[in-house]
């Protein structure tokens, strides 16, 4: 089995990578997907919350992530305080996924905080995928969001060299869907080969 994280910014493409991953027989979790799923209603993670941010996050008896966000985006000291209650439940999460899967899987965990969590995971292989300042914001203006919540999440998050520094495999991504499937594929290769010296 070999354990790869794929990490990068938001806009840099993580879901698109992942999806390609996917479709070459990686089984791909996605840590964003998990985050919502320890947070659901009836869960120790919505209980945890509701008591540190309080009831005005709710909406329909759930958490409401845009609110929340907008909190925790405008301060490093909450954002702390509720990544202190999800990590640990997503870290859970994903080593059961793992402990599901079969022996020789390549799993791949979409984690856009890996080198904000401390490391607190254990990959055998890092991929991050960087892309240009320019490209990030046309992506993520045309995903509707405002130019002052994109200048936010950007800068509450680790930067693209940071990421490249503790990885094995770097992914640029400011070009087309074929030229990210071909970079993909490229290092699909190379962790077929890896996962067989294991």
């Amino acid at each position: 089995m070999l354990i790869v994280a794929l990490t990068g910014g938001i806009g840099s493409g993580k879901s698109t990578a992942g999806q390609i991953f996917a479709d070459l027989g990686a089984i791909v979790i996605d840590s964003d997907q998990l985050a919502r799923e320890v947070i659901k209603p009836g869960s120790r993670g919505f209980d945890l919350i509701v008591k540190e941010f309080g009831a005005s996050i709710i909406e329909n008896n759930e958490i409401n992530r845009a609110a929340l966000g907008a909190i925790v985006f405008a301060d490093p000291i909450l954002r702390a305080k509720l990544e202190a209650i999800t990590h640990p439940l997503i870290r859970q999460s994903f080593e059961e996924i793992v402990k599901r899967s079969p022996a020789n899987a390549i799993i791949i965990n979409q984690i856009p905080l890996l080198v904000e969590s401390n490391h607190d995971y254990r990959f055998d292989k890092v991929i991050a995928i960087s892309v240009s300042d320019q490209v990030r914001n046309e992506r993520l203006l045309a995903r509707g969001l405002s130019q002052n919540d994109i200048d936010r999440r950007i800068s509450a998050q680790a930067k693209d060299a940071e990421r490249e520094e503790i990885s094995d495999f770097i992914i640029e991504n400011s070009g087309d869907i074929e030229e990210l499937t071909r970079c993909v594929t490229k290092i699909w290769h190379d962790l077929l080969a890896a996962n067989l010296e294991k």
